[in-house]
Protein backbone atom coordinates (compact mmCIF):
# COMPACT_ATOMS: atom_id res chain seq x y z
CA UNK A 1 0.00 0.00 0.00
CA UNK A 2 1.11 3.48 -0.56
CA UNK A 3 3.02 5.26 2.35
CA UNK A 4 1.30 8.33 1.80
CA UNK A 5 -2.19 6.34 1.79
CA UNK A 6 -1.63 5.56 5.57
CA UNK A 7 -0.94 9.10 6.54
CA UNK A 8 -4.14 9.91 4.57
CA UNK A 9 -6.33 7.28 6.47
CA UNK A 10 -4.75 8.90 9.94
CA UNK A 11 -5.83 12.72 8.68
CA UNK A 12 -9.05 10.92 8.01
CA UNK A 13 -9.65 9.20 11.02
CA UNK A 14 -8.22 12.07 13.18
CA UNK A 15 -11.08 14.26 11.88
CA UNK A 16 -14.09 11.98 12.26
CA UNK A 17 -13.05 11.40 15.59
CA UNK A 18 -12.16 14.75 16.34
CA UNK A 19 -16.08 15.43 16.06
CA UNK A 20 -16.71 12.76 18.32
CA UNK A 21 -14.62 14.19 20.53
CA UNK A 22 -16.20 17.62 20.38
CA UNK A 23 -19.74 15.68 21.33
CA UNK A 24 -18.25 14.07 24.08
CA UNK A 25 -16.67 17.38 25.20
CA UNK A 26 -19.75 19.06 25.08
CA UNK A 27 -21.95 16.73 27.00
CA UNK A 28 -18.76 15.58 29.97
CA UNK A 29 -16.55 18.41 29.82
CA UNK A 30 -19.18 21.56 29.71
CA UNK A 31 -22.23 19.80 31.37
CA UNK A 32 -20.66 16.90 32.92
CA UNK A 33 -23.21 14.32 31.99
CA UNK A 34 -21.16 11.24 31.76
CA UNK A 35 -22.05 9.81 28.02
CA UNK A 36 -20.83 6.14 27.74
CA UNK A 37 -23.37 5.15 25.00
CA UNK A 38 -21.26 7.67 22.33
CA UNK A 39 -20.70 5.00 20.22
CA UNK A 40 -25.00 4.17 19.67
CA UNK A 41 -25.18 7.65 17.90
CA UNK A 42 -22.17 7.15 15.89
CA UNK A 43 -24.00 4.21 14.75
CA UNK A 44 -27.06 5.68 14.16
CA UNK A 45 -25.42 7.88 12.38
CA UNK A 46 -23.61 5.47 10.25
CA UNK A 47 -26.51 3.48 9.37
CA UNK A 48 -28.57 5.82 8.60
CA UNK A 49 -26.33 7.01 6.20
CA UNK A 50 -25.48 3.85 4.13
CA UNK A 51 -29.04 3.20 3.81
CA UNK A 52 -30.28 6.51 2.61
CA UNK A 53 -27.65 6.60 0.11
CA UNK A 54 -28.52 3.03 -1.03
CA UNK A 55 -31.24 4.83 -2.55
CA UNK A 56 -29.58 7.21 -3.94
CA UNK A 57 -30.12 10.01 -1.62
CA UNK A 58 -27.46 12.97 -2.02
CA UNK A 59 -24.93 12.47 0.64
CA UNK A 60 -25.24 15.71 2.45
CA UNK A 61 -29.10 14.97 3.01
CA UNK A 62 -28.14 11.72 4.50
CA UNK A 63 -25.36 13.12 6.87
CA UNK A 64 -28.60 16.18 8.04
CA UNK A 65 -30.87 12.86 8.32
CA UNK A 66 -28.24 10.82 10.26
CA UNK A 67 -28.22 13.90 12.61
CA UNK A 68 -31.79 14.62 12.75
CA UNK A 69 -31.99 10.84 14.05
CA UNK A 70 -29.32 10.48 15.95
CA UNK A 71 -30.78 13.91 17.76
CA UNK A 72 -34.14 12.47 18.26
CA UNK A 73 -32.56 9.10 19.63
CA UNK A 74 -30.92 11.57 22.21
CA UNK A 75 -33.58 13.14 23.41
CA UNK A 76 -35.95 9.80 23.65
CA UNK A 77 -33.10 8.70 25.69
CA UNK A 78 -32.48 11.48 28.03
CA UNK A 79 -35.72 11.87 28.87
CA UNK A 80 -35.79 8.33 31.63
CA UNK A 81 -31.91 8.69 31.42
CA UNK A 82 -31.48 12.22 33.01
CA UNK A 83 -33.25 11.93 35.71
CA UNK A 84 -30.58 9.40 37.09
CA UNK A 85 -27.72 10.00 39.01
CA UNK A 86 -24.54 10.26 36.97
CA UNK A 87 -23.16 6.49 37.81
CA UNK A 88 -26.23 4.89 36.75
CA UNK A 89 -26.76 7.48 33.69
CA UNK A 90 -23.21 5.81 32.43
CA UNK A 91 -24.77 2.34 32.74
CA UNK A 92 -28.32 3.13 31.28
CA UNK A 93 -26.64 4.77 27.47
CA UNK A 94 -23.56 2.33 27.92
CA UNK A 95 -26.50 -0.25 27.95
CA UNK A 96 -28.21 1.33 24.89
CA UNK A 97 -25.21 1.72 22.66
CA UNK A 98 -24.76 -2.42 23.19
CA UNK A 99 -28.70 -3.07 22.80
CA UNK A 100 -28.82 -0.99 19.15
CA UNK A 101 -25.63 -3.00 18.32
CA UNK A 102 -26.84 -6.22 19.05
CA UNK A 103 -30.22 -5.11 17.25
CA UNK A 104 -28.67 -3.89 14.14
CA UNK A 105 -26.18 -7.60 14.29
CA UNK A 106 -29.16 -9.94 14.54
CA UNK A 107 -31.68 -8.51 12.87
CA UNK A 108 -31.03 -9.21 8.80
CA UNK A 109 -33.95 -6.52 7.64
CA UNK A 110 -32.47 -3.38 8.90
CA UNK A 111 -29.17 -3.68 7.12
CA UNK A 112 -28.06 -7.11 6.34
CA UNK A 113 -27.17 -7.85 9.83
CA UNK A 114 -23.58 -9.39 10.31
CA UNK A 115 -22.73 -8.68 6.74
CA UNK A 116 -23.77 -5.35 6.82
CA UNK A 117 -23.70 -3.03 3.96
CA UNK A 118 -21.92 -1.44 1.22
CA UNK A 119 -21.71 2.20 1.27
CA UNK A 120 -20.94 4.86 -1.58
CA UNK A 121 -18.25 7.53 -1.37
CA UNK A 122 -19.80 10.81 -0.99
CA UNK A 123 -17.74 12.17 -3.49
CA UNK A 124 -15.85 10.01 -5.80
CA UNK A 125 -13.63 11.41 -8.63
CA UNK A 126 -14.10 9.29 -11.63
CA UNK A 127 -10.73 8.45 -13.07
CA UNK A 128 -9.05 9.70 -10.36
CA UNK A 129 -6.23 8.44 -8.82
CA UNK A 130 -6.60 6.75 -4.66
CA UNK A 131 -4.44 9.61 -3.44
CA UNK A 132 -7.01 12.50 -5.00
CA UNK A 133 -10.07 10.67 -3.63
CA UNK A 134 -8.21 10.49 -0.16
CA UNK A 135 -7.66 14.08 -0.74
CA UNK A 136 -11.22 15.04 -1.39
CA UNK A 137 -12.34 12.76 1.74
CA UNK A 138 -10.21 14.72 3.87
CA UNK A 139 -11.64 18.08 2.73
CA UNK A 140 -14.91 17.19 3.30
CA UNK A 141 -14.33 15.70 6.42
CA UNK A 142 -12.59 18.55 7.87
CA UNK A 143 -15.32 20.64 6.32
CA UNK A 144 -17.63 19.18 8.72
CA UNK A 145 -15.29 19.35 11.72
CA UNK A 146 -14.68 23.18 11.31
CA UNK A 147 -18.07 24.18 11.18
CA UNK A 148 -18.87 21.61 14.50
CA UNK A 149 -15.73 23.58 15.99
CA UNK A 150 -16.83 26.92 15.33
CA UNK A 151 -20.59 26.51 16.40
CA UNK A 152 -19.61 24.28 19.73
CA UNK A 153 -16.79 26.93 20.19
CA UNK A 154 -19.49 30.10 19.87
CA UNK A 155 -21.79 28.03 22.20
CA UNK A 156 -18.98 27.26 25.23
CA UNK A 157 -18.28 31.51 24.92
CA UNK A 158 -22.55 32.23 25.11
CA UNK A 159 -24.55 32.78 27.98
CA UNK A 160 -25.78 29.17 26.65
CA UNK A 161 -22.37 27.86 27.49
CA UNK A 162 -22.17 29.88 30.78
CA UNK A 163 -25.25 27.83 31.86
CA UNK A 164 -23.70 24.54 31.08
CA UNK A 165 -20.96 25.08 33.40
CA UNK A 166 -22.89 26.20 35.82
CA UNK A 167 -24.97 23.16 35.88
CA UNK A 168 -21.98 20.92 36.12
CA UNK A 169 -20.42 22.57 38.92
CA UNK A 170 -23.67 22.93 40.58
CA UNK A 171 -27.35 21.73 39.54
CA UNK A 172 -29.27 23.51 42.61
CA UNK A 173 -27.75 26.24 42.89
CA UNK A 174 -28.39 26.52 38.57
CA UNK A 175 -31.74 25.53 39.21
CA UNK A 176 -32.41 27.79 41.91
CA UNK A 177 -31.31 30.68 39.70
CA UNK A 178 -34.37 29.83 37.65
CA UNK A 179 -32.12 27.57 35.11
CA UNK A 180 -34.66 24.61 34.14
CA UNK A 181 -31.54 21.82 34.00
CA UNK A 182 -33.53 18.77 32.93
CA UNK A 183 -34.37 21.07 29.42
CA UNK A 184 -30.78 22.19 29.05
CA UNK A 185 -29.39 18.42 29.68
CA UNK A 186 -31.60 17.20 27.32
CA UNK A 187 -30.64 19.47 24.99
CA UNK A 188 -26.67 19.29 25.25
CA UNK A 189 -27.56 15.95 24.72
CA UNK A 190 -29.35 16.21 21.49
CA UNK A 191 -26.62 18.28 20.00
CA UNK A 192 -24.10 15.75 21.07
CA UNK A 193 -25.87 13.34 19.73
CA UNK A 194 -25.95 14.94 16.52
CA UNK A 195 -22.16 16.07 16.14
CA UNK A 196 -21.86 12.26 16.69
CA UNK A 197 -24.37 11.42 13.98
CA UNK A 198 -22.51 13.34 11.24
CA UNK A 199 -19.05 11.70 12.18
CA UNK A 200 -21.10 8.30 11.63
CA UNK A 201 -21.90 9.38 8.63
CA UNK A 202 -18.90 10.44 7.51
CA UNK A 203 -17.30 7.16 8.61
CA UNK A 204 -19.59 4.89 6.95
CA UNK A 205 -18.62 6.71 3.43
CA UNK A 206 -15.61 6.77 4.02
CA UNK A 207 -14.89 3.14 4.46
CA UNK A 208 -17.63 2.26 2.26
CA UNK A 209 -19.36 -0.38 4.25
CA UNK A 210 -21.19 -0.10 7.55
CA UNK A 211 -20.82 -3.47 9.81
CA UNK A 212 -22.23 -3.78 13.84
CA UNK A 213 -18.56 -5.15 14.78
CA UNK A 214 -17.29 -1.20 13.74
CA UNK A 215 -19.30 -0.10 16.95
CA UNK A 216 -18.34 -2.09 19.87
CA UNK A 217 -17.75 -0.37 23.05
CA UNK A 218 -14.22 0.51 22.59
CA UNK A 219 -14.60 2.99 19.96
CA UNK A 220 -17.01 5.00 23.50
CA UNK A 221 -13.82 4.25 25.58
CA UNK A 222 -11.38 5.40 22.81
CA UNK A 223 -13.58 8.89 22.70
CA UNK A 224 -13.02 9.28 26.49
CA UNK A 225 -9.54 8.87 26.29
CA UNK A 226 -9.31 11.46 23.90
CA UNK A 227 -11.38 13.80 25.90
CA UNK A 228 -9.19 13.05 28.82
CA UNK A 229 -5.60 12.95 27.51
CA UNK A 230 -6.76 16.76 25.31
CA UNK A 231 -8.27 18.40 28.29
CA UNK A 232 -12.40 18.70 29.09
CA UNK A 233 -13.97 21.59 28.57
CA UNK A 234 -11.54 22.56 25.81
CA UNK A 235 -12.63 22.09 22.46
CA UNK A 236 -8.71 22.16 21.60
CA UNK A 237 -7.21 20.10 23.60
CA UNK A 238 -9.79 17.33 22.80
CA UNK A 239 -8.91 18.06 19.14
CA UNK A 240 -5.25 17.60 20.59
CA UNK A 241 -6.22 14.34 22.10
CA UNK A 242 -8.16 13.02 18.65
CA UNK A 243 -4.38 13.51 17.15
CA UNK A 244 -2.69 11.55 19.88
CA UNK A 245 -4.64 9.14 20.56
CA UNK A 246 -5.60 8.35 16.52
CA UNK A 247 -1.86 8.57 15.90
CA UNK A 248 -1.32 5.72 18.72
CA UNK A 249 -3.75 3.59 17.32
CA UNK A 250 -3.56 4.10 13.66
CA UNK A 251 0.20 3.92 14.22
CA UNK A 252 0.52 0.37 15.28
CA UNK A 253 -1.24 -0.50 12.26
CA UNK A 254 1.02 1.32 9.59
CA UNK A 255 3.68 -0.73 12.39
CA UNK A 256 2.41 -4.22 12.05
CA UNK A 257 3.35 -3.49 8.30
CA UNK A 258 7.09 -2.21 8.11
CA UNK A 259 8.74 -3.29 11.43
CA UNK A 260 9.26 -6.04 13.11
CA UNK A 261 8.23 -6.07 16.60
CA UNK A 262 8.29 -8.81 19.86
CA UNK A 263 4.92 -7.31 21.16
CA UNK A 264 1.73 -7.76 18.76
CA UNK A 265 1.13 -3.86 17.57
CA UNK A 266 -3.01 -4.23 18.29
CA UNK A 267 -1.29 -5.32 22.10
CA UNK A 268 1.32 -2.18 22.20
CA UNK A 269 -1.23 0.28 21.17
CA UNK A 270 -3.49 -0.63 24.44
CA UNK A 271 -0.18 -0.49 26.96
CA UNK A 272 0.70 2.85 25.25
CA UNK A 273 -2.40 3.61 26.04
CA UNK A 274 -2.51 2.87 29.30
CA UNK A 275 0.39 4.23 30.41
CA UNK A 276 -0.15 8.15 28.45
CA UNK A 277 -3.26 7.69 30.41
CA UNK A 278 -1.75 7.17 34.08
CA UNK A 279 0.71 9.70 33.53
CA UNK A 280 -1.57 12.08 32.34
CA UNK A 281 -4.24 11.44 35.49
CA UNK A 282 -0.98 11.77 37.69
CA UNK A 283 0.88 14.58 36.47
CA UNK A 284 -1.79 16.32 34.22
CA UNK A 285 -5.57 15.66 36.03
CA UNK A 286 -7.12 18.74 34.05
CA UNK A 287 -5.59 17.50 30.66
CA UNK A 288 -3.03 18.54 28.32
CA UNK A 289 -4.27 22.00 28.22
CA UNK A 290 -6.54 23.07 30.93
CA UNK A 291 -10.16 24.33 30.71
CA UNK A 292 -10.93 27.03 28.07
CA UNK A 293 -11.62 30.27 30.10
CA UNK A 294 -14.86 31.83 28.97
CA UNK A 295 -14.22 34.71 25.87
CA UNK A 296 -16.79 37.19 25.86
CA UNK A 297 -16.71 41.25 24.77
CA UNK A 298 -18.26 42.28 27.83
CA UNK A 299 -15.54 40.14 29.84
CA UNK A 300 -12.95 41.43 27.59
CA UNK A 301 -13.30 45.10 28.04
CA UNK A 302 -13.05 44.20 31.77
CA UNK A 303 -9.95 42.20 31.12
CA UNK A 304 -8.81 45.23 28.98
CA UNK A 305 -9.42 48.24 31.71
CA UNK A 306 -7.84 46.63 34.42
CA UNK A 307 -4.09 46.19 32.51
CA UNK A 308 -4.61 49.33 31.86
CA UNK A 309 -5.26 50.52 35.26
CA UNK A 310 -1.90 48.45 36.11
CA UNK A 311 0.16 49.65 33.76
CA UNK A 312 -1.02 53.31 34.87
CA UNK A 313 -0.35 52.35 38.44
CA UNK A 314 2.92 51.22 37.96
CA UNK A 315 3.96 54.42 35.50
Amino acid sequence: MDPLLYVFDVVVYVGIFGMLALSLNLEFGFTGLANFGKVAFFLIGAYTYGLLSQIGIPFYVCLIAGASISAAFGFLISLPALRLRADYLAIVVLTFGEILRLIVKNEDWIAGGDWGISVSRAISLAGASPRVNALVNIGLVYLCLGICFFVLQLLANSPYGRTMRAIREDEIAAEALGKDRAKYKAQVFMLGSAVAGVAGGLYAQYLQCVLPGMFMPMVTFTVWMMVLLGGPANNKGVLLGAVLVEIFDRGANIAKDYLTLPVDPANLQYILFGVLIILVLFYRPQGLLKESPVTTKALELVRNDRSAVKSNGKQ
